[in-house]
C-alpha cells in the first residue's frame, strides 16, 4: 500500500473561491442548444421550449456562470440574427460546424434560460469577422435601460428590463488557425483594446476578458499573451485560457498526469501578465478565466470530416462518451483550479449538454449524467470558502503528454505525484478534502495533518472508481458509474486518515463536531 502525507494550516490560505469557478459553456454546435437545453415539443419542455429535465440536471451540477454563443460559432455570428420575432429570423450557414443555424434560439432566449437555471450569463462578442462597434451595439442592446435605438429594440422584443450582463469576452481563440478570422497578437490586441474601450463607454460596470493562449501546446504561448496584454491591459480584468486534454494512446497514467500541465500553463500566463503590468509600472493584476476545458479526443477530428450531406440542423457532433478515467482527470483539473484560487477566478467546463458535456440527452427522450458530472457537482457544492496551501509528500512517477491535435508526444512530466490534493476551509469551521489517487494499482493511505481546526467529524465521504476504467454511463445504463461511500476515514485531534482505492477520486467533507 502506498503512503502519503498532507500538511495544511487554517491560517495559510491561497485565496477565496470565486463562485464563477464553476461555470460551463453553451455553443451553437451539434445538439448543444437544439435538443440539448432547448427542444420545443419535448415531454418536459416548458412554454418557452426549455427542457426542464436538463434544467434540473444543470441545477444539480451546480453551474454558476455560462458562456455563450461560442466557441468557433461566434467568429462568424451576427448577434442581430438571434433576436426579434422568431419567424422573421434568418437561417444561416454555420461554416465551421457544417450545419444550418435556424436562429430560433438567440441572446434573449439564452438570458431567459439563464434566469430559470439560476446562472450568470457570460457573453462572447465576435471580433473575428465583425468589429468593436458591433460589440458595443450588443452591450447597448443588452444593458442600456432604454431611450436608445438598440435598447428600445430589446424592449420591443419583449424584454423591458435590461439584461445586465456583467461578464463579456472579447472574441475567443484568436490565436487558433482553426478559427475564422484568426490573426496576429498585435492585430487582435489593438482591436480588443478598441472594443473594450467603447463597450465600457456604453456600460462602465462590465468586466472584460481578453483572449489568451488556446493551450499549453500553442507555439505562440507566452508571446501572444504578452503582446495582447501590452495593448489591452488598461481595458480588461481577465485573460481567457483554453485547453483540452486527451488520451490518444490509451495511456491512463499520462491522462491523470495531464492536470499538472494545467498548473504550469496557469502559472506561466500569470507570470507573463504580471511582467506586462510591471513594465507599465501598474499594480493591476489580471485574473484568469479558464473559459474552455475538458477531456476531448474520441470525437476530435479535422473539421472537414465533420461534414454530413447537405447542411443539417443540429447534427450529432462531438458527443463524447465519458469514462471513469475521464472523470478522474476532471477531478484533477478542478484541484488545479482550486490550488490557484488567488488568480483563477472563473472557469467554464466545455460544454454543458451533449457536446463534450457532463449531461447527455436523447432527442425526444431522457437526459442523464455522464461520469464527469460527479466530480464537478461535488466540488461546486462542497468547495466553498478559502483554499488552503497544502504540502503533499508522496512518491511520484514520470508520464508522457500528448498533443491534442496530433497523436504525438509533445512534452514530458518527469515527476508527477501519485496524490493530487486540495483542501478548502468551509464557512462555519468545516473542512473539505479533495484527493486524486493516480496510482492505478495500489491503494493509498493518506495522513492529513490539519492545524487550526477544532474537533471535526465526517459529514460526507465518497469515492468514484471502478475496476473498469473505461466504464461509462449511457442510455442503457444511466447509473453504471456514480460515487459510492468511502470507508476507512478516521478523524483524530488535528488529523484525518483516508484509505483511497487505486485510480480514484475522493471527497471528504468534515463538519464541526457537536
Amino acid at each position: 500500500m502506498r503512503q502519503a502525507r498532507v500538511f495544511l494550516d487554517r491560517n495559510f490560505t491561497i485565496g477565496r473561491i470565486d463562485p464563477r469557478l464553476f461555470g460551463a459553456f453553451i455553443e451553437h454546435l451539434g445538439r448543444g442548444v437544439y435538443s440539448g437545453i432547448y427542444e420545443p415539443g419535448h415531454p418536459t419542455a416548458d412554454e418557452k421550449g426549455f427542457r426542464r429535465d436538463v434544467l434540473d440536471l444543470v441545477r444539480e451540477l451546480g453551474v454558476t456562470i455560462v458562456k455563450y454563443p461560442g466557441g468557433n460559432f461566434v467568429s462568424t455570428y451576427n448577434w442581430e440574427d438571434g433576436v426579434g420575432p422568431v419567424e422573421e429570423r434568418p437561417r444561416r450557414l454555420s461554416y465551421v460546424w457544417a450545419s444550418l443555424e435556424p436562429n430560433t434560439f438567440g441572446t434573449n432566449e439564452f438570458i431567459a434560460w439563464c434566469r430559470l437555471a439560476g446562472v450568470e450569463p457570460m457573453l462572447v462578442v465576435n471580433l473575428a469577422t465583425r468589429g468593436p462597434q458591433d460589440a458595443a451595439n450588443l452591450v447597448e442592446y443588452c444593458n442600456v435601460p432604454g431611450g436608445t435605438t438598440l435598447s428600445d429594440l430589446r424592449r420591443a422584443h419583449g424584454f423591458d428590463k435590461p439584461h445586465g450582463v456583467k461578464f463579456w469576452c472579447l472574441g475567443g481563440e484568436m490565436d487558433g488557425v482553426w478559427h475564422a478570422g484568426a490573426t496576429t497578437a498585435d492585430e487582435y490586441g489593438r482591436i480588443a483594446a478598441q472594443a473594450g474601450k467603447i463597450m465600457r463607454w456604453v456600460d462602465d460596470s462590465i468586466e472584460l476578458a481578453v483572449s489568451g493562449s488556446s493551450g499549453p501546446y500553442i507555439p505562440t504561448l507566452g508571446s501572444w499573451d504578452e503582446t495582447v496584454l501590452h495593448h489591452a491591459l488598461d481595458h480588461v480584468e481577465w485573460i481567457a485560457l483554453h485547453t483540452y486534454l486527451n488520451n490518444w494512446k490509451d495511456d491512463p497514467p499520462a491522462l491523470l498526469a495531464a492536470a499538472d500541465l494545467i498548473d504550469a500553463f496557469i502559472e506561466g500566463v500569470i507570470a507573463v501578465a504580471d511582467a506586462v503590468a510591471a513594465k507599465r509600472r501598474s499594480s493591476k493584476r489580471i485574473m484568469v478565466s479558464f473559459n474552455e476545458w475538458n477531456v476531448w479526443y474520441r470525437t476530435r477530428r479535422p473539421y472537414e470530416h465533420l461534414r454530413m450531406p447537405g447542411w443539417p440542423v443540429a447534427p450529432p457532433l462531438l458527443e463524447e462518451v465519458y469514462s471513469v478515467e475521464d472523470a478522474l482527470m476532471v477531478g484533477g483539473v478542478l484541484i488545479s483550479f482550486l490550488n490557484h484560487a488567488d488568480r483563477v477566478r472563473s472557469a467554464c467546463l466545455a460544454e454543458l449538454v451533449n457536446v463534450i458535456a457532463p449531461i447527455s440527452t436523447e432527442t425526444g427522450g431522457p437526459a442523464w449524467r455522464q461520469t464527469i458530472f460527479y466530480p464537478f457537482a461535488q466540488v461546486s457544492r462542497l468547495a466553498r470558502g478559502d483554499v488552503l496551501r497544502v504540502r503533499v509528500e508522496c512518491e511520484s512517477y514520470a508520464a508522457a503528454c500528448y498533443n491534442p491535435y496530433r497523436r504525438e508526444t509533445f512534452d514530458q512530466l518527469p515527476s508527477v505525484a501519485y496524490l493530487k490534493a486540495s483542501a478548502v476551509a468551509n464557512e462555519g469551521g468545516g473542512l473539505t478534502l479533495l484527493a486524486l489517487n493516480r496510482d492505478l494499482d495500489q491503494e493509498m493511505t493518506v495522513l492529513v495533518s490539519a492545524r487550526g481546526f477544532g474537533r471535526l467529524a465526517v459529514a460526507e465521504a465518497t469515492v468514484l472508481t471502478d475496476s473498469d476504467l473505461k466504464a461509462a454511463n449511457t442510455k442503457a445504463a444511466l447509473m453504471r458509474v456514480k460515487p459510492a461511500r468511502l470507508s476507512g476515514v478516521a478523524v483524530g485531534a488535528g488529523t484525518v486518515r483516508m484509505e483511497l482505492p487505486p485510480a480514484s477520486w475522493s471527497v471528504v467533507h468534515l463538519r464541526v463536531a457537536a
